[in-house]
């Protein structure tokens, strides 16, 4: 059933066209993972669908039954007010509204909100957004549109909104970097590319095999109108020797072909690796450990980077990963041990958070403040060759930074940390509002880079993609594990099963202790005097009523003429009946009695 759809739509912003004619429908069970680079209007699409903005042209039409829900990038609170209160306000009218509040609660502590009763100006950036997610999801709704969800999910978060929105009866359209949560979730994938939308039925993995195939197809059907292009360009410059109706045709097929829309290779960020020379001692954590209050985040933590680490930090969020990162960077200063840092060290350090930008500052002027050119294997290159191979063009360098989407700015600060020419990355949370597009590229980079890089992510497929050994928080403890994401979650498991193992034989091994124990001294059984005599003549009593239901019988098959007979013998016959089943139940007492006395004499 269709719920939605969008129907010739297009919008720009100034010269920048983000949606040229397109047009799409969301059904009933559809689960739509929306893809693309930052800055080509996917929050926008998403905003329009829910009725936040309008397009320029065209038409979104819905249902007039059909309830849309959005989460959006930045989502607002009413600071003065708690999380709670800001989760269930204007649901007063929902039919479940008597049950809201509990469901609210169970659904922010599996999200890792512990105290609803906070107030929401007292949260961080992360937890706003899961608050808010909890409060989308609250309400009963026909189409789901989320804007990157799975941002600030640890792990077992994000398996739990994979399992919630699995059961989700409704539809869904969301934005995410997450490659996992799209395969595990969407039943099909939209792509934005170059103002044009682009419908795969399938998940994200099924989508990269179809992407490839359909450009191929394109590639090809423009190589056959090129060759033809060619063919007619030849025929025109010998020029027609008659004006005949089939030499007219041939013109208007090489004006057609002259004319045509040249399918554009999808543009491609290129990044050589930049890096500066990285000497025998690199970085030493000797001891370090550090607590807020009550609160021990690690202790006595010793290691020693090696050149070419690659170290992904993961645990839930506020055991100390970023806190890690920051005694490393040397913002933060550790209660005990010693930090050692080479001499030739240069630390790139990306942040959780986009570092301040001047929004009156031109972009290209931006990158120069922090270098006019770097050097890389491909040689010397400027400036605004980078920011070329980041996909900002020579208009969009030269405009300000507050005309930059969310996506973009995080990109471009991607970009100044990679001039620094660092030899050690320290990257926290860099899948955060990055494309995927972009995430691939940052891999492929980071492959070839020639130096230490350390990431704390939630994203499964980036940390089984770079990392090569895993810090695990646990319980106040940086446990080490050798591999990738995938690697770790294989032995931390076995080592939970193996946890569990003995805890139900510790559970079973004191549930048979408690239950050995000496057999009470049970009660002799014995007859009183009245059931004593009731044993002894209860069979001829049963007999005597036995033989008398036969009797009436007898009488009843005899004296069929009368009814005022038979009418009082039936009588008689349903009371001696009565009699009867009362007998024997007491036999069955009086007899399991007996035998008990047998056995406990």
């Amino acid at each position: 059933m269709n719920l939605l759809t969008i129907e010739q739509v297009t919008k720009s912003y100034g010269e920048k066209i983000l949606f040229d004619g397109v047009s799409m429908g969301i059904n009933q069970g559809e689960k739509i993972g929306l893809i693309g680079v930052n800055g080509t209007g996917k929050s926008t699409l998403l905003k329009m669908i829910a009725g936040m903005e309008t397009p320029d042209a065209g038409q979104i039409v819905k249902g007039n039954a059909v309830r849309i829900e959005y989460l959006p990038q930045t989502p607002e609170f009413d600071l003065q007010c708690s999380i709670l209160e800001n989760v269930i306000a204007g649901k007063e009218h929902e039919k479940s509204y008597w049950n809201l509040e509990g469901q609210a609660r169970k659904m922010l502590q599996n999200l890792g909100i512990d105290h609803p009763s906070q107030l929401a100006g007292e949260l961080s950036g992360g937890q706003r957004k899961r608050a808010a997610l909890v409060r989308t999801l609250l309400s009963p709704a026909d189409i789901l549109i989320l804007d990157e969800p799975t941002n600030h999910l640890d792990h077992e978060m994000a398996a739990w909104l994979e399992d919630y929105l699995n059961q989700f009866d409704g539809a869904i359209l969301m934005i995410t970097h997450d490659r996992y949560f799209l395969d595990k979730v969407t039943n099909q994938i939209v792509e934005l590319d170059q103002g044009k939308l682009y419908s795969y039925h399938t998940n994200y993995s099924g989508f990269l095999e179809r992407k490839v195939q359909r450009e191929e197809m394109e590639l090809a059907t423009e190589r056959k109108k090129a060759s033809l292009y060619r063919m007619d360009l030849e025929w025109i410059q010998r020029g027609a020797r008659a004006r005949s109706t089939k030499q007219k045709a041939h013109i208007q097929r090489f004006e057609e072909l002259k004319n045509r829309e040249i399918p554009k290779k999808a543009r491609e960020i290129t990044i050589s690796s930049v890096t500066s020379r990285l000497g025998k001692q690199i970085i030493e954590l000797k001891g370090i450990s550090k607590q807020y209050g009550d609160k021990r985040l690690f202790d006595d933590f010793t290691y020693i980077f090696l050149k070419n680490d690659r170290i992904g930090i993961i645990g839930n969020n506020g055991c100390g990963k970023s806190t890690l990162l920051k005694i490393i960077q040397g913002t933060v200063k550790a209660d005990q041990g010693e930090i050692v840092i080479g001499q030739t060290v240069r630390i790139g350090y990306f942040s959780q958070e986009n570092e301040w930008m001047p929004d009156n500052q031109r972009v290209i002027d931006y990158i120069r403040d922090t270098a006019e050119y770097i050097e890389t294997r491909d040689g010397k290159i400027t400036a605004s060759k980078m920011l070329e191979r980041f996909l900002f063009d020579g208009a969009m360098q030269y405009s300000m930074i507050e005309k930059l989407s969310g996506g973009e700015k995080r990109r471009l600060y991607l970009l100044k940390v990679l001039m620094e020419a660092p030899n050690v990355l320290i990257l926290d949370e860099p899948t955060n509002d990055l494309d995927i597009q972009t995430l691939c590229v940052l891999e492929d980079y980071l492959d070839q880079f020639e130096g230490v890089v350390i990431t704390v992510s939630h994203d499964r497929y980036f940390l089984d993609r770079i990392v090569q050994r895993i810090f695990s928080f646990e319980d106040g403890e940086i446990v080490l594990y050798e591999g990738n994401y995938s690697d770790y979650w294989e032995k931390s498991r076995s080592s939970r099963e193996a946890e569990k193992e003995r805890n139900d034989r510790k559970a079973v091994s004191e549930e048979k202790k408690k239950s050995v124990r000496p057999k009470p001294k049970r009660d002799r059984v014995r007859f009183s005097y009245n059931e004593q005599r009731e044993y002894e003549t209860i069979d001829q009593e049963i007999a005597k009523l036995e033989q008398a239901h036969k009797e009436i019988e007898a009488q009843i098959e005899r004296d069929s003429g009368s009814y005022s007979k038979l009418q009082e013998l039936f009588e008689q016959k349903e009371q001696l009946e009565k009699e009867l089943e009362e007998k024997m139940e007491r036999w069955v007492y009086l007899n399991d009695m007996a035998e008990k006395m047998k056995e406990n004499p």
